[in-house]
């Protein structure tokens, strides 16, 4: 056993839930930003702007997803190169193999792989034959394996999301928004989540209200604390920032949380707000501007996984465009605040509880 643990230990393999979790998750979640999302972006405003160039630059990022996946999720658990750059191929698998569920069985599949190539890399005199050779064989044997029943169920559950949030709007708009914005704040990817359950429609608003009401939220809220920078740091940026605070006190979380309550129901019952983008946009809140983006891009292209489920492409309209604004920016901007004012009264939230 001491000889496992040492052998683990010097290749750097630690199993715990920070590890994969956390960090992985993270990391994962920017991959799919670097090729997904940027790629729908520039595809979408490619096809609005009628520059077949754009479009072409798009759909080449949006291919790529899996990899970036892979070998993001690679480079967070330390990978040797060997190992790294054979997560190409794994990622590429898994993804096709995961369908609609596609990066849940990256991350899964990846995470094995790549701690199995970790386990003999460097070990013999033939490594660049016997480190990518088990990399791949593990990581896509796996990918024909595993992924599409991973797939299936990741896509069910988000399914049951969307379709839950149809017959309960109220009741779900409030559980959505809460549960995505406290996963955005906290050292998690609440993208990487919505992205993995294909959080599209109704539910990707209320997705999408969560995470602006906990960055807006924390943003105006501590304005006085923070000043310019604290504004544009965690209202373009993130509201993880406040974690540290939050652990020292827990209750200066209160106004973000609750008003993200208020805004979620407000989002699925007035003004239908639906999230039709790549799913990864419904956790980005404001994150540069992200959120938003994928609610435009999925009124006028909505993405396969919101297709697969009846979307279809839109001209907004006034109430449209006032509900993104409003759910947004405006709400959180004036909620949070006036919930801080109140915790504040109560001797809850001290002066420099918010100081980033």
């Amino acid at each position: 056993m001491e000889k496992w643990k040492a052998f683990l230990e010097r290749k750097n393999i630690v199993f715990s839930a920070k590890r994969y979790g956390i960090e992985a998750l993270g990391a994962m979640a920017q991959g799919l930003f670097c090729s997904l999302l940027i790629g729908t972006i520039l595809k979408t405003l490619g096809q609005q702007i009628g520059w077949a160039m754009l479009v072409d630059i798009g759909t080449y990022a949006m291919s790529v997803s899996g990899p970036a996946m892979a070998v993001a999720i690679g480079y967070a658990l330390k990978a040797d190169p060997m190992v790294l750059f054979s997560l190409a191929a794994v990622g590429w698998a898994a993804n096709a193999e995961g369908g609609a569920g596609g990066p849940l069985a990256v991350l899964v599949i990846a995470i094995v792989a790549c701690e199995c190539g970790k386990m003999v890399s460097k070990e013999t005199k033939i490594d660049i034959l016997v480190t990518p050779a088990v990399t791949v064989f593990v990581g896509v044997a796996l990918a024909k394996w595993i992924a599409p029943p991973i797939g299936t169920a990741a896509a069910s559950f988000g399914i049951l999301i969307d379709q839950a949030t149809k017959l309960q709007p109220f009741w779900m708009g409030i559980a959505v928004s809460v549960l995505v914005g406290i996963a955005l704040t906290l050292p998690i990817s609440s993208a990487a989540i919505c992205s993995v359950l294909a959080l599209t429609g109704l539910a990707g608003g209320a997705a999408v209200a969560g995470c602006c009401a906990q960055m807006v939220g924390f943003a105006v809220m501590s304005y006085k604390e923070n000043g310019v920078g604290g504004l544009i740091s965690q209202g373009l940026g993130t509201s993880m920032l406040q974690m540290p605070n939050i652990v020292k006190n827990p209750r200066v979380w209160i106004a973000p949380i609750v008003t993200s309550a208020i805004t979620g129901p407000i989002a699925t019952c007035l003004f239908h707000l639906e999230m039709n983008g790549a799913p990864i946009n419904s956790g980005m809140g404001t994150c540069g501007l992200c959120g938003q983006i994928g609610v435009w891009t999925g009124w006028l292209a909505p993405s396969e996984a919101a297709v697969s489920r009846g979307a279809v492409a839109i001209t907004p309209g006034v109430m449209d465009w006032t509900g993104l604004i409003l759910i947004s920016f405006v709400l959180p901007a004036v909620i949070a605040p006036l919930i801080c004012y109140v915790c504040r009264k109560l001797n809850w939230v001290h002066e420099g509880d918010l100081k980033l």
